[in-house]
């Protein structure tokens, strides 16, 4: 299935979560198993021959993607979650929002030195919560060596942030 069937899966709903914001609500993709099917296999197969040791998804729909992504690439999964939703000692970094800041969080031990890491994501929006990922993640002394998300916003220029990593989007809205 190609880029354009799949974009065609996700709903566009206007003005939410405030007028002028366009939303794409990605659960009409994950309820179509087709679909879903062909993104998990888009989203991984850039990476088939990086030895991907740890797929990171970040909370929430992240988790959907990123861990069937890690069973196709036969790895593990680890999860990147808001502040305060993982139970054992964690590392924590912060980024900016257009109004404050907010923090991402790991478990410490998530992830082992030197661990090929590939984050996804279901969206790259401003790039601010996938660039911090991707610090953490460094943090644990491992290297990432891709993200990978279903949809890019192009027109917010979330890519420019993380242009030393390589970044593969499925569907760009530009």
């Amino acid at each position: 299935m190609d880029a354009q069937r799949l974009r065609a899966l996700i709903r566009e709903i206007p003005d939410f979560p405030k007028p002028g914001i366009n939303f794409y609500d990605v659960t009409t993709l994950f309820k179509h198993a087709e679909g879903l099917r062909a993104a998990i296999s888009a989203l991984a197969a850039p990476y088939a021959d990086d030895h991907v040791d740890v797929v990171v998804g970040i909370e929430s729909r992240g988790f959907v993607l990123g861990a069937p992504v890690a069973l196709e690439l036969g790895c593990g999964f680890v999860p990147v979650r808001k502040r305060g939703k993982l139970p054992g000692k964690t590392l924590s970094q912060a980024y900016e929002l257009e109004y404050g800041t907010d923090a991402v969080e790991i478990h410490d031990d998530a992830i082992a030195a030197a661990q090929r890491v590939l984050i996804v994501d279901d969206l790259l929006a401003t790039g601010g919560t996938m660039e911090a990922t991707c610090r953490l993640v460094q943090r644990l002394q491992a290297p990432v060596c891709g993200i990978s998300v279903l949809i890019e916003l192009g027109f917010l220029g979330g890519r420019s942030r993380l242009a030393q990593w390589r970044t593969e989007s499925l569907i760009c809205y530009s």
